[in-house]
């Protein structure tokens, strides 16, 4: 009689666990490893194909990115698909539980904001860009104001924003319909946003370009302000 192999609850886990029941160890267990997080990050916006992940994670490698990839996928937080034609090409997607992490990279990036060890000037991408939007608008300096903002952030990616009732909702998509049109790469916007940089200095130096309705430009660069900044023991 041919016995049926019961598999170890163990050998379904990732290779480093805390052997800790608390729910918060059993996240870490999921998305702890190096890259993961932001490999998550970098889907929060839409599937993505790997040539696309590597390119907008500078750092990382093709085989730890294999490997962050597979690890996530077992963990049921993306999946890997085939686009219809004429696309043809594999891409990865979080999940719908996979998505619920938002808030997670919300609580994150404020708490984050106010370390006084924070260096602005690495690396941004568009993803890190757009998810700061959602994460720092100030809903009160945001009231009555009811706007489309369109951010072209290179030749290939353009997000849509509708900023009303003190939220703003941002899609990957065309700029059709936009009242505000801001075409720069991210660490520029985020210049602009978070680092007090005059847009017409920006501007004047080619890097930013600004279309649309002007004063809505001015007022909306100032709705995202930064919290104030940590102290360091002494």
């Amino acid at each position: 009689m041919k016995l049926k192999k019961i598999t170890n609850r163990s050998e379904t886990r990732p290779r480093r666990h805390y052997e800790d029941a608390c729910a918060a160890a059993h996240a870490l267990d999921l998305v702890g490893e190096r890259w993961a997080l932001l490999v998550m990050r970098e889907l929060m916006l839409g599937p993505k194909r790997f040539g696309d992940l590597r390119e907008s994670l500078p750092g990382i490698s093709a085989n730890v990115l294999t490997q962050r990839l597979d690890g996530l996928e077992a963990a049921g937080v993306l999946v890997r698909r085939k686009l219809p034609p004429p696309a043809s090409v594999q891409v990865y997607e979080l999940t719908q539980w996979g998505y619920e992490s938002e808030p997670i990279f919300q609580a994150l990036g404020r708490w984050a904001a106010r370390s006084p060890l924070h260096d602005p000037t690495l690396p941004f991408s568009a993803a890190s860009f757009i998810l700061s939007l959602r994460t720092m608008l100030d809903s009160t300096k945001a009231e009555g104001l009811d706007a489309r903002i369109g951010f072209r952030l290179s030749d290939t990616e353009t997000f849509l924003a509708h900023l009303a009732d003190g939220r703003i909702e941002i899609a990957r998509g065309p700029l059709d319909g936009a009242d505000l049109i801001f075409s720069g790469a991210p660490p520029v916007m985020a210049g602009a946003i978070y680092g007090g940089q005059p847009m017409a200095a920006l501007e004047s130096a080619g890097v930013l370009k600004v279309e649309g309705d002007r004063a809505l430009a001015e007022r909306f660069v100032g709705l995202f302000p930064l919290p104030p900044k940590a102290s360091l023991p002494a």
